[in-house]
């Protein structure tokens, strides 16, 4: 098969010839068709940050895919050839206290398909059965791979309930894109979506956001204000890029009693107000760690068969596996005009 290799430290991957993986009794075989390129993809091309320290050379990368299932392990149940399934990247143990309470997003034992174990930008991959999401129909093909992606975003956005809430998405990368839909699909009241790139607001408004704003204007805090109609700040905030500004702004912008959404994940340790911006401000702070197995299938499930989202719009992309350095490099590019960058595999 072909497969992106990383199979050697510093930046870059090759494409090669390989051996299609061996399944055991519990997993299935994967003709992969499309793969998506995730933030956390770039660390493993360009070799910095946590890659270095975590990524087992040489291994096939990528985490957000779907395909066809192209071999049965005699144990997996459910499944059979042909069926069209998209990846659930995290493989929990099953056996931990997290594990066998529901929360196995939080799996003490867990470990990432493309980054702890091979991945999915290849023509085949071996994937545990219990971390495949088969789909009824094959009308969500060109987009399988953004389920993974996006059931963050769900989940963050829809951890509580925001119906007629005013809500502030901080970061418009993909993640934030499919925030804003959700945020919508949730029937929040009004949707501001803020990035510094005027292409990602333009793909935030695309997505529904009922205002957008560039976090370098001088009254960007008074206009949060304003959208929200409440002086003391917005009901949620939505933090998904990580920033460590934008991390301080959305303390200082949600309202007393209100909710912060804590998932882009910053370059280091933050230094916050504790006392006046969480502790006096009685506000909620969740922490999302992907999604919830399957809990947040099952609500993406829903939205995207009642049309409620569509994360097309989310894709400016799409290369063939061979072009994958274009697609790398449009990932690398400075001023960041792109959304959601796809590679066709097969």
């Amino acid at each position: 098969m072909r497969a992106l290799l990383k199979s050697k430290a510093g930046p870059g991957a090759a494409l090669a010839d390989l051996a299609a993986p061996r399944i055991g009794k519990d997993d299935l075989l994967v003709k992969v068709r499309r793969a998506s390129i995730c933030g956390s993809d770039m660390p493993i091309y360009n070799w910095y940050s946590w890659a270095p320290r975590r990524f087992p050379l040489p291994m096939v990368f990528g985490h957000e895919f779907c395909g066809e299932v192209a071999e049965v392990g005699a144990a997996a149940k459910g499944f059979r050839k042909g069926d069209f399934v998209s990846i659930e990247s995290h493989v929990y143990c099953g056996k931990c206290p997290q594990c066998r309470s529901g929360q196995q997003h939080v799996c003490r034992e867990l470990k990432i398909m493309g980054i702890d174990l091979p991945g999915g930008f290849a023509e085949y991959a071996r994937v545990p059965a219990r971390c495949a999401w088969k789909h009824r129909t094959k009308g969500l093909e060109d987009v399988g791979s953004l389920l993974e992606p996006m059931g963050n975003a769900v989940y963050a956005a829809l951890v509580e309930k925001i119906a007629g809430k005013s809500v502030l998405v901080l970061g418009c990368g993909p993640q934030g894109l499919f925030a804003v839909a959700a945020a919508k699909s949730g029937k929040a009241r009004p949707v501001i979506a803020v990035d510094g790139s005027a292409f990602r607001r333009r793909l935030a408004t695309r997505m529904g956001a009922d205002l957008t704003l560039d976090p370098a204007a001088p009254d960007y805090a008074a206009r949060v204000r304003k959208a929200a109609g409440d002086p003391g700040g917005v009901d949620v905030v939505l933090e998904m890029s990580g920033a460590p500004a934008a991390i301080e702004a959305g303390l200082k912008a949600v309202k007393s009693g209100g909710r912060v959404t804590a998932f882009g994940i910053p370059p280091g340790p933050l230094s916050i107000d504790w006392a006046n911006d969480i502790v006096f401000k009685g506000i909620r702070v969740f922490g999302i760690a992907g999604r919830q197995i399957f809990g947040t299938w099952k609500t993406m499930d829903r939205l995207l068969k009642a049309k409620a989202i569509d994360p097309r719009p989310v894709v400016t992309h799409r290369f063939p596996i061979s072009r994958f350095q274009d697609a790398f490099a449009v990932m690398n590019s400075p001023k960041k005009d792109c959304g959601k960058v796809v590679l066709e595999i097969s």
